[in-house]
């Protein structure tokens, strides 16, 4: 799947509602996901904006539109949105002490374009396999 280069902060800061994906995976897969996609950085796009939920248990990195179509990754779900709820504004930044609040971990401002599907899906898959190996060195 190509990446669609969808903005995720127009050029005024102000805070759009997008019509995107949001893939969801534990909190353990996803930060090394995050490792890897930043140490690969000869990939297209890079890592967008990813989000962590107030309990630590996720962490969502948005894609572009029509990915859940075809998303089938065993341990990650990815919802369609439909352009509801999905404004950058309404995901607050994590305060001391509020540990049900969802923030950003990558916010859209600081990392840019969504995340591309296929670069996310390798990246999960490489970080299962060096989590199952890390466990099983135990």
């Amino acid at each position: 799947m190509e990446s669609t280069g969808t903005s995720t902060a127009s050029e005024s800061g102000a805070a759009p509602d997008l019509d995107l994906d949001l893939v969801t995976v534990p909190t353990r897969q996803g930060l090394e996901a995050v490792d890897i996609i930043r140490r690969a950085a000869s990939q297209a796009g890079g890592v967008g904006p990813v989000l962590h939920d107030g309990s630590g248990d996720t962490l969502g990195f948005l894609v572009p539109p029509g990915t859940a179509d075809a998303w089938d990754l065993p341990g990650s779900a990815c919802t369609q949105t439909n352009g509801r709820g999905m404004r950058f504004g309404d995901a607050a930044s994590p305060t001391a002490g509020a540990a049900d609040v969802t923030g950003w971990l990558l916010p859209p401002e600081a990392v840019g374009p969504v995340t591309d599907p296929d670069v996310l899906r390798a990246a999960l898959g490489e970080a299962a396999r060096l989590i199952e190996a890390a466990d099983n060195c135990r």
